[in-house]
């Protein structure tokens, strides 16, 4: 059972009025409490999920995609979950699928949502997806979803030498019954990182394992072909610079898409990771795939 609490902090006027929601998790014998932050007071959002090591304002086009969406009367909701900043290491997908439930039956339920779009960054995508696929009940609630720079973590830390005896490292650890015990430091440079979560993200077919030039098609299709039941747009930056050089981006891209089940596409040109070079095109993607695919009026959630 989870609890919300908002607490109000005007900033200006009631359009661009920032909100902080609390979320307890009181069954823990240690109660832990996570935040989100909301801009704008509509009853339609956008959430944002980074990727790894993010939290709030994690990309530059965050702040004025916010500013954006209200002229659209949406929020932009960022949550920090138990694995934003340096908590990934230990935490897992599943987790993070937990939380996002919860944030999202808290909109749903106290804050009256007409419907909610799902947004994530780099590992972020991972959440998006591993979120869809489980079909919890709020989930119904989900009007689409946009992937920007879905990009394999195992590919680019397949790059980095330290990372195959380090993986068969994290492999041994699981069999002794020590996956939530850390790896070495080498293993992450920027958040202590357990042997379930290095496995994950680094194994072919791990639970972070999904989009990978190197799956098949019908890899691809098991792993993301649940996301044709979303409006979804593939935000593809085609200098991302965690994408290896060895990678047809524009291959890969369009293959995501086919999986997805035929999601929009869009290729930004000489765009990074982060888009931090792109940043209005960032922003109109995003706007233009909210006006024409988010609910229009009142939209019964649960229908």
């Amino acid at each position: 059972m989870v609890e919300f609490n908002g607490h109000g902090y005007p900033e200006g006027n009631h359009k661009s009025k920032t909100r902080r929601i609390e979320l307890v998790f009181p069954q823990s014998s240690v109660p832990k409490i996570y935040v989100a932050f909301r801009s704008g007071d509509f009853k339609k959002q956008v959430i944002f999920l980074g990727g790894l090591t993010d939290g709030l304002l994690a990309t530059d086009y965050v702040k004025p995609l916010a500013d954006a969406l209200l002229d659209e009367k949406w929020s932009l909701v960022q949550p920090l979950l138990s694995s934003s900043y340096t908590g990934y290491g230990q935490s897992s997908l599943m987790q993070d699928t937990a939380e996002i439930e919860q944030l999202i039956y808290f909109l749903i339920n106290e804050e009256a949502s007409q419907g909610v779009m799902l947004m994530g960054h780099s590992t972020g995508c991972q959440n998006i997806v591993h979120y869809l696929r489980r079909g919890s009940s709020c989930s119904k609630a989900v009007r689409g979803a946009i992937l920007q720079a879905p990009v394999s973590d195992r590919e680019y830390r397949a790059t980095l030498p330290e990372t195959p005896g380090l993986l068969d490292l994290a492999e041994i650890m699981i069999k002794e019954g020590k996956g939530e015990e850390l790896m070495p430091r080498e293993a992450d440079p920027c958040a202590p990182i357990n042997a379930l979560r290095y496995r994950s993200l680094c194994a072919f077919l791990g639970e972070d394992d999904m989009f990978s030039s190197d799956l098949t098609d019908a890899q691809l299709k098991n792993r993301l072909g649940h996301m044709e039941r979303f409006p979804c747009q593939v935000i593809f930056s085609m200098r991302d610079e965690y994408v290896p050089d060895y990678v047809d981006k524009k291959a890969l891209v369009q293959r995501l898409c086919v999986a997805m089940g035929g999601a929009e596409k869009v290729e930004i040109q000489w765009g990074n990771h982060s888009l931090s070079n792109r940043v209005q095109d960032a922003v109109r993607a995003v706007v233009d795939f909210v006006r024409r695919e988010g609910p229009k009026g009142w939209d019964d959630p649960w229908k």
